[in-house]
Order: C-alpha cells, then structure tokens, then sequence
C-alpha cells in the first residue's frame, strides 16, 4: 500500500532504561541501557471521502472488485462472477477497518472497499 505524497509525518522521540541482567543465579552482573524509540504517526491532509459516507447512506458500484466477501458472521470469499457489477445500487450497513464498508445489494450483504464505490447523489 503506498502512502500519498501530501501526508505530513510527525515523529516522537523518547529515551527508556532497560536494565540487562547476564548470567544467571547469584553473581550475575546487571548493566543499564538507554535506547531511543521513535514513534511515527502519518496524517492526512485530503479531505476523506468517508466524510460523506456514513450508515444507510446510499452508494453506487463504479467498478466491480475481483473478489467479494459475505459480511456473514463466517464471512465467505468468493470470486466476483458476475455478481456485483458497475451500476449496482446499495446502501452502506456498516463502516469496518481500512476504508472496507458492509454494502447491502440486491444479491445480499457484502464486504466492499471503498474504491470500488462512491456516493449516489439523489436529487431532491
């Protein structure tokens, strides 16, 4: 997964003490260590699509995904044969991790990410 050029990364540094403790039983020798740990966090300056996508919002299928997975609670994978085409109407259920969502189509209740649909504008 590449990470887009307009993030902006923030690092954190802290020093921690680990002691070491060599040997075993009594007369072993102990030693003290300082380590640097870095902490990264990335953030994102884009405006996320998923702003606009929230429970029962309604979605259109822009491309059809390889392979699809039931949002059963024993999820199955199962090639897209024909199942989920360009042009599928749903509605979003339930937003899961890394921009997947539960979509409910015609056929069912399925796992999709986010790049394979976008929010259908209905017209007032």
């Amino acid at each position: 997964m590449a990470f887009p050029l307009y993030s902006s990364t923030q690092q954190y540094s802290s020093i921690v003490q680990l002691k070491i403790i060599s040997g075993s039983g009594f007369g072993s020798s102990s030693k003290t260590r300082n380590v640097v740990v870095q902490v990264i966090r990335c953030e994102s300056k884009e405006p996320s699509k998923s702003k606009k996508l929230e429970v029962g919002s309604p979605i259109i299928v822009v491309e059809a995904p390889r392979m699809i997975k039931t949002a059963a609670s024993v999820p199955c994978l199962v090639v897209n044969s024909g199942l989920v085409n360009p042009g599928d109407v749903g509605r979003i259920v339930s937003r899961k991790p890394m921009d997947v969502w539960a979509v409910r189509l015609a056929i069912g209740t399925y796992l999709i990410d986010g790049k394979y649909f976008k929010p259908l504008e209905l017209e007032d």
